[in-house]
This record gives structure tokens, sequence and C-alpha cells, in this order.
């Protein structure tokens, strides 16, 4: 029985000397010193030794293991700083290489137009106001003087989620809702995302965004909104531009328009931007409907309103003269970098 122990007392020492990995080094102690191991097995044999044999045999086994267990941890603590300095080399940092120039972020050519925009209302005593994008019918259509037969209820035209909610398809019921909630005079503009069905193509998308005016005032005219939007036009496109308005219809305003620009490419001359005819559609406009002041508890006898609409994306592309809507949604670094 010595002669075994001295012998797995050799081989086991031998074995953790030439281990090179912690997890050989675990099988060796499995193997040798565990519960189960070689040690243990000849301990289990003292049973079969004399009185005075056993303590001695004891003491000898106690000596084995031991030694092996020492040496356990004398290699694992080599093999982990062995580990530690490599480690650390594989990380060590030159501080003298010169560091990487890191690539500034720029606004969005659609928020450096909504900020012109919004500075310039602003500047003429607006406030910006904000609401949800998820909306109820009756903000969207009934209250704007748009009743159940109305084509823009159309599905095919609105997002509808139950039969009176719907995604914003404009941002006018921020309009309603701040007549309902704010006495006058009210000046505000309603910057927003909103939703239609369309295909996307060069001028559509189904997600884009909408800039709402909304003026309501005691003795306001059709002259005051020509002047408001006439001075919106030449600080955003320069004082040379000239506008026009042509008669249209819209449910809430009357009587309603359309507004058009000089077209910023040839300024009024006629090219393939305008289509020859010198002018590009920028707007549409009008003196707030009585119904739907009234709709919203103002006296309509006693105050006006005027109302405006555009698209973001539209005064964008003619800003920049862009003539693709999907490059504002692509993230196309070679297109925003020139911004």
């Amino acid at each position: 029985m010595k002669e075994q122990l001295e012998s797995i007392r050799v081989n086991a020492l031998a074995e953790i000397e030439s281990a090179n990995s912690l997890a050989q080094l675990d099988e060796i102690r499995v193997r040798y010193a565990g519960k189960k191991g070689e040690v243990t097995s000849i301990l289990k044999q003292m049973g079969k030794l004399s009185a005075q044999e056993r303590p001695v045999m004891g003491a000898l086994a106690n000596e084995v293991r031991a030694n092996i267990e020492e040496k356990l941890s004398e290699k694992i603590a080599a093999i982990n700083a062995e580990m530690l300095e490599k480690q650390l080399k594989d990380e060590e940092i030159d501080i003298t290489l010169p560091g990487k120039e890191l690539e500034m972020g720029k606004r969005h050519p659609l928020q450096l137009v909504l900020d012109e925009f919004k500075e310039i209302f602003l500047g003429m005593g607006f406030e910006v106001v904000d609401g949800p994008e998820v909306e109820y019918d009756n903000y969207n259509f009934t209250m704007l003087n748009m009743p159940e037969s109305h084509p823009s209820r159309d599905t095919q035209d609105t997002f509808y989620i139950t039969e009176n909610i719907l995604l914003r398809t404009q941002t006018t019921p921020m309009e309603v809702r701040t007549m309902l909630n704010q006495k006058p005079p009210i000046r505000v503009i309603v910057p927003g995302r909103v939703y239609r069905a369309d295909e996307i193509d060069a001028t559509h998308s189904p997600l884009f965004h909408q800039i709402e005016g909304l003026v309501v005032e005691e003795g306001l005219t059709f002259a005051d909104l020509k002047g408001t939007l006439e001075a919106f036009v030449k600080k955003m496109f320069g004082e040379d531009t000239k506008v026009r308005f042509r008669p249209h219809h819209f449910a809430y305003t009357e009587p309603s328009a359309e507004m058009d620009m000089t077209c910023f490419k040839c300024g009024g001359k006629g090219c393939s931007m305008c289509k020859g005819e010198g002018w590009i559609e920028i707007l549409g406009c009008g003196v707030t409907n009585p119904v739907v002041l009234e709709t919203c508890g103002i006296d309509s006898t006693k105050y006006t309103g005027f109302a405006f609409g555009m698209g973001l994306e539209r005064l964008t592309m003619m800003k920049y003269n862009i003539d693709d809507l999907r490059l504002l949604y692509e993230n196309d670094m070679r297109f925003l970098s020139q911004f």
C-alpha cells in the first residue's frame, strides 16, 4: 500500500507539472484527490491493515493528498498569472497613437426646415403645440365640418384602428383641441407626423409630416392671412419670391384657397420643375369656417380666424431642390452628409 501511495504521488506531481490548462488540472484533481480518486480508493482499503499500520498509512495518504493539492494550487496560480499577463498584453493601449476622428452628426434636412419654419412663426408671435398621433374620429373629422359621408373618411385614405379611433390624417385636430381648451386670442402652429394609406413613390408616403397654423382673434380678414403667408414665404425662400392665391374648397375654411409661389428654380420664368408654369403649389389655407368656431365654443359673431396647412417634406424638397421624397427616409449618408 505504501508503494501504491508513492506511485500515486509521483504520477500526480508529474502530470501536474506538464499540464498547461485549468481544465487539465481539474481533471487531475478529480482523478487523484477527488472523492472517488485514487487516494480515496487506497484509504478504503485501510480496514485490511493491522491496528499498528493504519495510523502510518493514514498519515502517508494524507501527506500524498496534501502534496497533490499544494502542487495543484501552485500550478493554477502560475497558469492564472500567465493568462492575466497575456490579457493585459492583448489589451495594451499605445496612448501615443493618434485617436480616431469621429464623424459629427448633423440635423436631418426635415429638421433644418422645421426649425427655420418655427423660427419664422415664433417671431410672429405664434406658439408651437403638439398632440396625439392616435386620434379620435370626432377631432380628426366631425368637429372639422366633415360628416360621415365626406370622402376623407374613406378607409382607402385613413388608417382606422377602431370604428372611431384612427391614425390622424392631418395635424388639424390639434386646432380643435386648442380652441376647446384656450380662449381667443389664439395663434399656434402644429407640426407633427400624419398617416394616410398612400403607396410609396417619389412624391407620396404613408407617413409624412404636416405643419398646420391657426389664428383666432377679433377683426381678422383674408388679408391678414395673405400677409402672414407672404411674409413667411419671403423669409423662407427669399425676398424676391412672389405668391398667388387660387380659390379652392376645404370643409373647415370658407372662403378657401391654395397658395402658389414663384418657382424657386427658374424664378417664375418656367422650367421642368414647375412644368413651364412658373408657379409651384405650396399650401392650402382659408378663413376658419364659422361652423367650426361655434362647434368649439367660440362666438363666430365676435371672433374670426384663419388657418393654413402644408407638408414639411414638400417644403424641404422645394428648399433644397430634392426631386424624390424617398431620399428623406432612406438614411443614405451620401445624401444626408450634404446638409
